[in-house]
């Protein structure tokens, strides 16, 4: 159903979806009133000629009646005869006796009854009515009293339903004044839309933002009024999750602390030392649980940033902590290239694809690409084994790590990609991955310019 749309060109918007019906049920409208006046116009251009045909007619007849047979030839040139109506005094008529009389609607229109009226001395020795040369008129043949006949020919001339020369050009702008009009209303009517949709992108990028004005209609009210209750709930739903880990991770840290002090009072050295790198585990990771769920980054106040200068800085950064693998860590792209975004929470989700990629593929190669259709891309090339495709989604999810053995110094926490997707999502960007064919894995984040 939606390609057939496509295919036959409807906009894609709903405004303009809602004009293109609109104008075309405008154009519908005025297409069928235009045809009534058209009919109705011909209609009464038919009977203006036909009176006036049957005006000039009769007195025609009645100016060759009392004229004398030497004059009546001048007399009919000196008329002034309309359209349609030819007249001729010949001493035989051009309609036969006995020719069918014309159609009962041309009688009527031109009143062809009214022929044998009149006063006696002015009426028609003889009056004969017959079928036209064309259609839509009639021939008639009048005997005058010396015999001679006035023959007349009659042919209504074709209507001309749009005789105004300027009827055209005020038709167009009357109908371009509607069609803008349709399209100021929609925009007006679909503007309370695209603020909705709007507030719903920033309510994406941050439960904290400001909430809906609830003005307008009362439609437009009700929808603001309730975007805003839900933002609210969602809002008190993130807050109450937020308290309860704090209250986990205060909790847990009690015993933590008690632990350690025991574990500081053990005579065995390597189980002391053993138990105190658990403990600073524990808490590594109960802190980055904290963090996580606190999302510190979507409280930082965006600022434009050269995403350049910052993608050399976290490759000089990582090459000075691993400098075994200097030489694996380079930049290629523009020199400078400014975006808008939040500098502190940006750098950690880079970094965060860096360490990855150093970890597991032994090389971080970055590449940054100039705009392309408002979006920056930044790919992170590794030379590792990749990732199996049924994994590639998976991996995004909290604790999930692909390496085994559950050691922070192997696998980490599991939260390093969790917490990058979340920050280039909260800049309204993505992260995405995929195998290059070579061997090792592409990882691209795209960010809003």
């Amino acid at each position: 159903m939606a390609e057939s749309r496509r295919r036959i060109g409807l906009p894609a918007t709903l405004g303009g979806r809602t004009a293109f019906w609109l104008i075309l049920a405008l154009m519908a409208v005025q297409a069928a009133g235009l045809t009534i006046h058209a009919l109705d116009r011909v209609d009464l251009q038919r009977f203006i000629q036909a009176r006036e045909i049957a005006g000039r007619a009769f007195g025609a007849w009645r100016a060759t009646v009392l004229a004398p047979p030497e004059r009546r030839e001048q007399a009919l040139a000196d008329l002034d005869l309309p359209d349609g109506l030819t007249l001729s005094v010949d001493a035989q008529p051009i309609v036969r006796q006995g020719a069918p009389p014309p159609p009962p609607e041309i009688m009527r229109l031109f009143r062809l009854d009214l022929l044998g009226a009149g006063p006696q001395r002015l009426r028609p020795r003889e009056v004969r009515l017959g079928p036209p040369d064309i259609p839509g008129g009639f021939n008639a043949s009048l005997r005058l009293p010396d015999g001679e006949w006035l023959n007349i020919r009659v042919s209504l001339p074709p209507p001309r339903p749009w005789h105004s020369a300027t009827f055209l050009a005020a038709f167009l702008v009357m109908t371009g004044a509607a069609a803008l009009l349709i399209l100021w209303a929609v925009a007006r009517l679909m503007r309370p839309v695209r603020i909705l949709a709007a507030a719903a992108d920033r309510l994406g990028r941050d439960v904290n933002a400001a909430p809906l004005e609830e003005t307008g209609p009362v439609e437009v009210r009700t929808a603001a009024h309730a975007f805003n209750e839900m933002a609210a709930r969602i809002r008190r739903f993130v807050a109450d999750r937020t308290q309860m880990l704090a209250a986990i991770g205060h909790d847990l840290r009690t015993p933590i602390t008690r632990l350690r002090l025991r574990a500081e009072f053990m005579d065995d050295d390597e189980q002391r030392r053993k138990m105190l790198a658990d403990l600073d585990e524990m808490e590594q990771m109960i802190a980055a649980t904290l963090a996580f769920a606190r999302d510190d980054a979507a409280a930082e106040p965006a600022s434009p940033i050269d995403l350049a200068a910052l993608c050399r800085t976290v490759a000089d950064e990582a090459a000075d902590a691993r400098p075994e693998l200097a030489e694996a860590i380079s930049y290629s792209g523009p020199e400078r290239l400014v975006v808008r975004a939040r500098p502190v929470a940006l750098k950690r989700a880079m970094a965060n694809l860096v360490t990855n990629a150093l970890a597991y593929g032994g090389a971080a190669r970055l590449a940054l690409s100039p705009p392309e259709g408002g979006v920056v891309r930044l790919a992170v090339e590794d030379d590792g084994p990749g990732i199996p495709e049924a994994e590639m989604e998976n991996v995004f999810a909290p604790f999930r790590r692909l390496e085994g053995s559950r050691n922070r110094e192997t696998g980490g926490t599991g939260l390093g990609l969790t917490i990058t997707r979340n920050i280039l999502r909260a800049h309204g960007g993505d992260v995405t991955l995929r195998n290059r064919p070579g061997g090792g894995l592409t990882v691209v984040a795209s960010l809003p310019t």
